[in-house]
């Protein structure tokens, strides 16, 4: 598992960055490199999940990649987009926005807001739960309920 969330880590250091919706939602679980996202740009498309460390080694960082990959599926039912930034010195707009001091694990929510800013790894079933408490969360799971309905499933 450690091995994996290195090569998480590695793969998400600048250089490898989904920037539009077209490319997260060919690969939702693939971890953007922060360099190359705007996040007006996902508004309204995604809950992006913005990861801070001061090395793709930090195991704090290692430890919440290994969280996310665990539980790829519920990053995928929740429109979750990860964001990664582990170059302190490259003073990414997410970074000045946020400021995090080491590692940092913020959640945005769909509207653009803050939903939940944490200083060490969370576990997905714990971002989950604040994830689901969200209004507009209830409501994709009512008509996500009511497609399948109408489906007969």
């Amino acid at each position: 598992m450690r091995k994996f969330a290195l090569s998480l880590a590695l793969l998400a250091t600048p250089g490898i960055a989904a920037t539009t919706v077209a490319d997260w939602q060919a690969a939702p679980t693939v971890p953007v490199a922060a360099d190359g996202v705007t996040l007006q740009d996902f508004k309204w498309q995604a809950r992006p999940l913005v990861i801070f460390a001061d090395s793709p080694l930090d195991p704090a960082f290692m430890d919440q990649m290994e969280l996310l990959e665990a539980a790829a599926q519920d990053v995928v039912d929740r429109d979750i987009l990860i964001i990664t930034d582990t170059d302190p010195s490259a003073n990414s707009d997410l970074r000045q926005t946020f400021r995090p001091k080491g590692f940092a694990l913020v959640l945005i929510g769909k509207d653009g807001g803050v939903k939940l800013r944490k200083p060490f790894p969370w576990d997905m079933r714990e971002i989950s739960r604040v994830i689901d408490k969200m209004p507009l969360r209830k409501r994709e799971i009512e008509e996500d309920r009511a497609d399948r309905a109408a489906a007969g499933q």
